[in-house]
């Protein structure tokens, strides 16, 4: 398996983007009409405030809750609308994977090739990823410990590819709800590559709703998700991955925690500034605090 100098590319400038880089999108592929407009409005978003973006959204939600719940268009179809969001927008596209037989055709299409959290340790799963030589961004398990991570990560680069990067998703705690730890931001940085905060998911309560005619949905704290953004760029993560709907409420998956595109140029302004800021004033305590180890230091 040989990297493709464009994973390379995009990997190299994901790392260096300044203050991060944004991978954002629809939960799952509702249609193509749908999915085609989403990016087209992200994408300004993410132009007008300066962040590289990479656009988000699912062929196939395999792991929902209840087998009532909508999963989207499926793969063959799925990658041909997201090839065609791709050519149309001009822009890198991330898709998660659950079986290792997808995982070449998916690597066809995508740019960054997501692992979902429940299946973070999966090592089949992980090196098929990893051999289509395209990106690979694994969720952090909710059950798991960052310092798990340093071992997923481990396993793509052992399969002969370096372009990995790691996400926080949240911890379980207790039933039906979540909870984020921003120790586990500094944390899954043993790992050694950039390290994402997914703001949204982190803020699910899975199972949490029961449905009328049968069946389970997540609920979430849609109303926190700035809360958590804030937390996650001042802390300095690499990425920030959201998913973003232009009506959540009516939204077939996720909808509790899809944010408003009416209000996501407002959001990524002020964690831009959030961002830049906290930068600034850890660079200004680096040089403090060097110059106050110069002062202690006995003269020659």
């Amino acid at each position: 398996m040989e990297l493709s100098s464009s994973s390379t590319l995009l990997y190299n400038n994901l790392k260096a983007a300044d203050p991060f880089f944004l991978l954002a999108g629809p939960n799952v592929i509702e249609s193509e009409d749908h999915v085609m407009r989403m990016a087209g409005h992200i994408k300004a978003i993410a132009s007008r405030v300066g962040l590289p973006l990479v656009f988000k959204s699912s062929f196939d939600k395999a792991n929902r809750t209840s087998s009532k719940s909508f999963r989207g268009p499926g793969m063959e179809q799925g990658l041909k609308t997201l090839e065609k969001v791709k050519l149309a927008h001009d822009m890198p596209i991330i898709t998660d994977v659950h079986e290792s037989s997808q995982c070449e055709a998916v690597g066809k299409v995508a740019d960054i090739i997501q692992i979902p959290a429940f299946l973070c340790r999966q090592t089949d799963l992980l090196v098929a990823a990893a051999k289509t030589g395209k990106i690979v961004n694994i969720k952090k398990g909710q059950f798991c410990a960052p310092t798990v991570m340093v071992n997923s990560a481990e396993k793509v680069r052992l399969a002969g590819n370096e372009n990995v990067m790691v996400c926080e998703r949240g911890t379980m705690f207790g039933y039906h709800d979540l909870i984020v730890d921003p120790r586990n931001l500094e944390w899954m940085r043993k790992a050694n590559c950039p390290v994402v905060a997914d703001i949204t998911h982190s803020l699910q309560q899975p199972a949490e709703r029961q449905l009328e005619g049968g069946g389970v949905a997540s609920g979430g704290f849609r109303e926190l998700i700035p809360c958590i953004a804030r937390t996650a760029v001042a802390v300095g993560v690499d990425g920030i991955f959201m998913e973003v709907h232009d009506d959540p409420l009516s939204a077939p998956v996720d909808g509790p925690t899809q944010w408003p595109l009416r209000n996501l140029e407002e959001l990524l302004q002020e964690l831009v500034a959030i961002a830049v800021r906290a930068s600034i004033i850890y660079d200004e305590y680096l040089y403090y605090t060097d110059v106050e180890y110069i002062k202690q230091q006995p003269k020659l």
